[in-house]
C-alpha cells in the first residue's frame, strides 16, 4: 500500500510491506524520499524514524542536486558518451552491413544502415554497452565468488530505474544496471561485490559493512566515486 507523508519540508512516499524493518531510500535524480515500512508500524513511529535521519536525507539530496547530468541524447555525431568513466565523442556513420560500435582513441563510432531510427541507434549502443559489461563481469566474477565463498545461478544486465544492482537471494541471481558500463571500472566491481555479499547478509547492517570492509576495504571511496559521476540523461521515474 502506497501513501504519502509530509515531514517538515520533506515529502515522503510511504510503502507499507510485509517486512520486519523500516528502510529509507533517497532516490536519483532529484532526491525523492521513499520509505518502506512494516505494515504494523504506526505513522508516528515512521515519522520519528525519518526525523532521526533528516541530516542524512538532506545530505543525500544535496549530493544529487550538485551531481552533473548528461544532456539529452539525440544520437548524432559530436555528442559526449561515456565508456568505463572516459568521455568519448559519438561519430555516427551510415554504412551498409551489420550495425556495430567501434572504439577509437577518443571516439565511439556508431556504424548503422542509412535511415536507421533514433530508437534503433539507442538499441545498437545499448547492446554494445551490455556486451562490454558482461565481458568485464566474466573476468571479475570467478575470483570474487571464490573470495566471498558464494555461488550464484546467474548474473544479468538490464536497465534499472533506481538501483545500481540487486540480488535475489532465493534465486541466487544478481542484476546489474546497464549504466555501470559508463562508470569507472572500480564502480562496477564495488556493485558486484556489494550484491554478492548480500548472499551472506540481506540487510545493510553492521555485519554487512564488516564483510564489505574485509573483502573490499576501499568500498566507501568507490561508492563516492560512483555517486560523483554524471547521472544518466533520461529522467528516472519510480
Amino acid at each position: 500500500m502506497i501513501s504519502h507523508l509530509e515531514i517538515g519540508s520533506i515529502a515522503v512516499q510511504l510503502n507499507r510491506k510485509p517486512i520486519k524493518h523500516l528502510h529509507i531510500s533517497v532516490l536519483p535524480p532529484d532526491g525523492r524520499v521513499r520509505v518502506s515500512a512494516p505494515v504494523s508500524m504506526s505513522d508516528t513511529a515512521i515519522r520519528m524514524a525519518v526525523i532521526n535521519r533528516l541530516a542524512w536525507i538532506k545530505m543525500q539530496q544535496r549530493d544529487f542536486a550538485q551531481q552533473p547530468r548528461q544532456s539529452s541524447r539525440e544520437m548524432v555525431s559530436g555528442e559526449c558518451h561515456y565508456l568505463w568513466g572516459k568521455p568519448y565523442r559519438l561519430d555516427v556513420k551510415e554504412v551498409a552491413g551489420k550495425h556495430r560500435v567501434e572504439v577509437g582513441r577518443d571516439r565511439l563510432r556508431l556504424l548503422i544502415n542509412p535511415g536507421t531510427s533514433f530508437e534503433n541507434k539507442v538499441r545498437v549502443l545499448d547492446a554494445f554497452y551490455r556486451e562490454a559489461l558482461k565481458t568485464r563481469v566474466d573476468t571479475l566474477l570467478p575470483d570474487w565468488l571464490k573470495q566471498i565463498d558464494v555461488s550464484i545461478a546467474a548474473v544479468g544486465v538490464k536497465k534499472m530505474k533506481t538501483k545500481w544492482g540487486s540480488c535475489n537471494i532465493q534465486a541466487c541471481r544478481i542484476w546489474l544496471n546497464l549504466e555501470l558500463a559508463k562508470k569507472p571500472p572500480e564502480c562496477l566491481e564495488y556493485i558486484l561485490v556489494h550484491e554478492l555479499i548480500h548472499l551472506h547478509e540481506r540487510h545493510h547492517n553492521d555485519r554487512f559493512k564488516a564483510l564489505m570492509d574485509r573483502h573490499l576495504p576501499d568500498w566507501r571511496e568507490r561508492r563516492s566515486l560512483l555517486n560523483s559521476r554524471p547521472l544518466a540523461y533520461n529522467h528516472w521515474e519510480y
